[in-house]
């Protein structure tokens, strides 16, 4: 069985060192949260972060992983640099997307500092390199994407038909010192900002923005990405169109519409057999993509998690590779 994975995350060292002075501003328990001993168990493969070549590609041999769609980790880059810096990187996947045919796809990372940049990057990546889409990691200058200023951004991924992962990064700084920072240590603090909690949450409010500001009456045929399943939100879709009717919010769709008709999850190596039962039977799926978070997390049991479920062969064969040829033109 073919298995392609979305969320698989390389890291580029010029980008890394821009965007690092704003991630330990915006999370002051960054260090202790992720310390080797104390801290949380990412990445699992910090050797495979920089790697996109024969040691990524053997690790995916060992494990059954047919292809990856390589995204780089671009937090907070700052405008002065990020078309420059975001240009050279997506040019390094093309060549590693070139060099193993089939093996790796990839989404564009954008300068959304910049949106009329970061629109023409997407086309350049897209039409001249091939890309399936892009990634995008959260607030740009503490705003979310469905502020006037990044439709440039919408327009060009609704044009050129393809999907946005919409990636979590840490809440803005004032959201996280008033709900994860009183009287915890520094670990639990940026852990609890990060990946325990915080920007799972974050990525759902922003989510929710781009659906009740109406982005998608506008553009209904553009399609997001949500890891970690749904980063929520299925788990709450009654609950949301309970609250907030079509009568309130004024939107023409309900949200369990919106979420059945734009939105893709991914399990983001969260490999639960009841997380992957309610989410079949809620959004379906013909709505869910593999994916593991390579290296954050290993692709160690990528394969059986599937082979393993309750999921008939059919339903395997989508989550597997048959929905993301669709989504993103692979097959």
């Amino acid at each position: 069985m073919r298995i392609v994975t979305l969320e698989e995350h390389w890291t580029d060292p010029a980008v890394t060192a821009a965007g690092m002075p704003a991630m330990l501003d915006h999370v002051p328990g960054y260090a202790a949260a992720f310390a080797p001993d104390t801290g949380m168990p990412y990445p699992r493969h910090p050797d495979l972060l920089a790697d996109l070549g024969s040691a990524r590609i053997a690790d995916m041999d060992r494990h059954g992983i047919t292809t990856q769609v390589l995204s780089l980790v671009n937090t907070f880059l700052p405008a002065d640099v990020a078309p420059e810096l975001t240009a050279a990187a997506n040019d390094t996947m093309a060549k590693a997307v070139e060099a193993f045919p089939g093996r790796f796809a990839a989404f564009a990372a954008l300068p959304t500092a910049v949106p009329g940049a970061a629109a023409d990057e997407l086309r350049r990546c897209v039409g001249e390199l091939g890309f399936v889409g892009t990634m995008i990691m959260g607030r740009t200058d503490g705003e979310f994407l469905d502020q006037p200023r990044f439709d440039p951004i919408l327009r060009a991924a609704s044009e050129l038909s393809v999907p946005i992962y919409l990636h979590p990064a840490p809440p803005p700084a004032q959201v996280s010192e008033a709900n994860y920072a009183g009287g915890l240590s520094p670990a639990v603090s940026g852990a609890l900002r990060l990946a325990a909690w915080g920007w799972h949450q974050e990525t759902a409010v922003h989510f929710l923005h781009l659906v009740l500001t109406g982005v998608l009456d506008r553009r209904p045929g553009l399609q997001f990405v949500l890891g970690h399943w749904g980063e929520f939100i299925p788990f709450y879709l009654d609950r949301l169109d309970e609250t907030m009717p079509r009568r309130m919010t004024g939107l023409d769709r309900t949200f369990r519409e919106y979420f059945r008709d734009n939105v893709f999850i991914t399990p983001s190596g969260m490999f639960s057999q009841a997380q992957l039962r309610y989410c079949a039977d809620t959004v379906g799926a013909d709505r869910i993509i593999h994916s593991v978070d390579f290296p954050m997390l290993g692709n160690e049991g990528a394969v059986s998690f599937l082979t393993e479920s309750h999921l008939s062969a059919e339903d395997q064969e989508k989550i597997a590779h048959r929905n993301a040829d669709a989504l993103l033109g692979l097959a």
